[in-house]
């Protein structure tokens, strides 16, 4: 029987992450399709706003996580697996920078499709993330996570199919 400690610090520091891509991703798009500007720089800031609620909720859980028991059971390594899969940039790399993504020529239809499968990435993550975690109150937290990434899928949905 495998045991492993994983809790919401970790998740966390890795969606903090995941929002400052996003939000360079929308940045960079918005510099290279002046049409489309104003509408990236909106979800631009939409992602600083995440990026905020999260280390908010980060440090609210910093305070507690030393007080908390964290190991998961684990008895087949499969959520291990995946940690290290992910640590390798095989599932979800953090540390890879999606504006890279943009060559600078493309449509704004172009652009949502591609921050359409960035944001269904994050849920992905997310909702991996969410079986690795013990504590009722850590799977509520990235239940919100997800919710905000929903959120930004439906926006970009609809502006798509208004384009």
């Amino acid at each position: 029987m495998a045991a492993f400690q994983f809790n919401a610090d970790e998740i966390f520091t890795m969606a903090e992450q995941i929002e400052r891509n996003g939000a360079r991703f929308y940045r960079v798009a918005a510099k290279n399709n002046p049409p489309a500007r104003e509408l990236l720089q909106s979800i631009a800031e939409m992602e600083d706003q995440h990026l905020t609620t999260f280390e908010q909720m980060h440090k609210v859980f910093s305070v507690r996580a030393h007080d908390a028991e964290r190991d998961t059971f684990d008895p087949e390594g499969e959520a291990a697996a995946y940690l290290s899969s992910m640590a390798n940039g095989q599932v979800f790399d953090t540390k890879k920078d999606p504006a890279l993504l943009l060559k600078g020529n493309e449509t704004i239809g172009e652009i949502i499709h591609i921050a359409i499968g960035l944001e269904k990435d994050s849920i992905v993550f997310y909702l991996g993330m969410k079986e690795l975690v013990s504590k009722r109150l850590d799977k509520k937290s990235i239940e919100i996570i997800i919710k905000e990434e929903m959120q930004h899928i439906t926006l970009l949905s609809n502006k798509l199919s208004g384009t």
